[in-house]
């Protein structure tokens, strides 16, 4: 067993003269070197921060030194490489500060080095190296198989890699980036999870959706050699996921956590695995904000979940078509809830069918629910005076080209009450006329319920490099009204200071109460 350690904390106390070649730790794995080396050696030295900048008026302590690191821009996978020519998976999901996970990992190159990348601001750099791991020894993995029974895919008989301690490791979003010898690179996502979320906003990493999609090995829930027929009917954690190993989260999920790091939030993270597991997770929490494709939903996510908003968490759903399915978690060689089980099909498994087939749909929830794929319409303004567009300068019939897609929800009967439509977004789709609505609802908690009803609220953060015809204006807009909401999220139940505002009467979409 190979256990490969690295510990910040210890390091970061070292003498500046330290010499970049210092290395923390050599070992012999199969008779190669293995060197782990020290990040901070071989960047600029930390800066130093005051105890003045850390105590931002809206900020968390923790949150603001940690992106006052040095960061580190060339964490970016620019090339691929060829099929197959390195990918790998963690025996763990999430894992909380000082655990250890397992690398399991296949290449075509003799050797490859590992690094951890904290994803978050750092001055725009986007990320932070915590952990390097140079001179692996490569090795060309069996095939995948599948399983008959349910068409999973899995890579669980793969060896197993070399196991990496988190000793030091902040709380946050990570990227584990393969880097073959070769050339060829990939990411395996992992959640460093918070022990506890009191006093903070929780970020959820939605990693049952991920994995829905997740096309590694040719099979996901949607579909399989043979089409949507064939497709699988669980998907398992113990494989690596498709093209560059972190696909929704690059463009569903990083960017709003840029913008909740930048911003100083007090932040925790956990993943959609973690909401099922421990129906305390949420305990204390100001707020949980789920991002931008938060699909897949056991009952026991949606449990935690509500029973955190009906204590007082408010909520954030910056994407569309959440809570659609309904899922349940089963275990694999590898652990507890390493499967995905969605068969899609009552006659099949009445146990994971549309929430909305039973009698919980998803709009108890979130408000406005999943009603039109594929969409590329425009964002049209309807309540500029509300809190959440403070600032951005929109009026009433204000347009952003692009920003609503490819998925989006609308306002029907039986929504929670007062319920504010902030925006009315007429929707072409595929020949039926419809709409897309973002909504703030409130509870009698104090909680407050934020859904933008576009898949692409966060995807527009990034302005025009979101494609799509997305705009500048649309990315500052975006940009603007998250931080809204999540500086008033973060401060507590948000209905005490901000009620919702019923406008439902005046749009026609009241039906029966």
């Amino acid at each position: 067993m190979l256990l490969l350690m690295f510990q910040p904390s210890r390091v970061s106390r070292r003498p500046a003269r330290t010499p970049s070649a210092i290395l923390v730790t050599i070992m012999l794995v199969a008779g190669c070197a293995v060197t782990v080396e020290d990040p901070s050696t071989s960047s600029p030295p930390t800066p130093t921060v005051s105890s003045s900048a850390v105590r931002s008026a809206e900020g968390d302590d923790t949150t603001v030194a940690e992106n006052a690191r040095e960061g580190d821009p060339g964490w970016r996978v620019r090339r691929r490489g060829a099929e197959h020519e390195i990918e790998g998976f963690a025996d763990r999901v999430s894992v909380l500060p000082g655990e250890s996970f397992r690398l399991y990992v296949s290449t075509t190159a003799d050797r490859y080095t590992a690094r951890a990348f904290r994803m978050g601001w750092y001055g725009g750099a986007g990320a932070r190296q915590v952990w390097r791991a140079a001179g692996l020894p490569g090795r060309r993995q069996a095939p995948p198989r599948t399983i008959a029974a349910t068409g999973t895919v899995t890579a669980a008989h793969w060896k197993p890699g070399p196991e990496v301690d988190t000793s030091g490791w902040p709380e946050g979003s990570y990227l584990i980036r393969l880097d073959a010898a070769t050339g060829g690179r990939r990411y395996v996502p992992l959640t460093v999870r918070s022990a506890s979320a009191g006093g903070r906003l929780v970020v959820v990493n939605a990693v049952t959706t991920w994995q829905a999609y997740n096309d590694w090995g040719g099979r996901s829930l949607y579909h399989g050699p043979g089409g949507f027929a064939d497709r699988s009917r669980a998907v398992s954690f113990d494989r690596p996921y498709d093209t560059s190993g972190a696909r929704l989260f690059l463009d569903m999920e990083r960017d709003a956590i840029e913008l909740a790091e930048r911003r100083g939030l007090p932040l925790a993270y956990v993943t959609s695995l973690d909401l099922d597991r421990d129906p305390h997770v949420l305990d204390g929490a100001r707020g949980l904000v789920s991002l931008g494709h938060d699909e897949y939903w056991s009952p026991g996510m949606r449990r935690t979940v509500e029973a955190a908003r009906d204590r007082g968490t408010n909520l954030a759903f910056l994407g569309a078509n959440a809570v659609y399915w309904r899922i349940r978690l089963a275990a694999t060689r590898l652990g507890p809830r390493r499967l995905v089980v969605c068969h899609k099909d009552a006659a099949e498994d009445a146990r994971t069918v549309l929430w909305r087939a039973t009698a919980r749909p998803e709009s108890s929830l979130t408000g406005p629910m999943y009603d039109c794929f594929p969409s590329e319409s425009a964002y049209v303004v309807r309540r500029p005076g509300n809190w959440i567009f403070k600032g951005t300068g929109v009026r009433r019939g204000t347009v952003f080209p692009g920003m609503v897609g490819v998925e989006t929800d609308r306002v029907g009967a039986g929504v929670p009450r007062p319920m504010e439509v902030l925006s009315v977004s007429p929707v072409d789709c595929g020949g039926r006329a419809t709409v897309a609505h973002s909504a703030y609802y409130t509870v009698p908690s104090g909680a407050g319920v934020f859904s933008s009803g576009t898949m692409r609220w966060v995807c527009a953060m990034r302005g025009a490099r979101c494609g799509h015809g997305v705009t500048r204006e649309a990315g500052t807009f975006v940009r603007r009204a998250t931080g809204n909401i999540l500086k008033v999220f973060a401060a507590g139940p948000a209905a005490r200071s901000h009620p919702a505002r019923d406008n439902l009467r005046s749009l026609g979409l009241e039906g029966p109460r």
